[in-house]
């Protein structure tokens, strides 16, 4: 087991082959530790080098809605009257911090993404 740090693409590319090669090795074994140890490494340098942006809070809600099966008239008590709904998710109007709280009390969507 030869284990170094990600520091290149090439590294990365590396490491993802022989990540391929141990995949579905048994855990507490060299092969497995071996694994552990890899897929560590890659998931340290993909949070350095491809970061994901948080979600656009209007898509959380839009895709809550979806989840959940929902519709506008369903997101008055969550937003005020139809019309700030509709001003809401047609980005024409932000979201209030009461309107956030009330988001993330009734549907759960975290407030980190709602006040991105």
């Amino acid at each position: 087991m030869d284990i170094r740090p990600i520091k290149t693409e090439q590294d990365y590319n590396s490491a993802i082959k022989r990540i391929e090669e141990l995949w579905g090795s048994e855990k507490d074994t060299l092969n497995g530790d071996e694994l552990d140890l890899l897929v560590t490494l890659v998931e340290s340098y993909e949070m350095n080098h491809y970061p994901i942006a948080p979600p656009d809070p209007i898509d959380a809600i839009k895709f809550r809605m979806e989840q959940m099966g929902m519709t506008k008239e369903d997101m008055v008590k969550y937003l005020g009257s139809q019309s700030r709904v509709s001003e809401i998710l047609n980005r024409k109007r932000k979201l209030t911090l009461k309107m956030v709280k009330s988001l993330y009390k009734g549907l759960k969507i975290p407030a980190e993404i709602l006040l991105a």
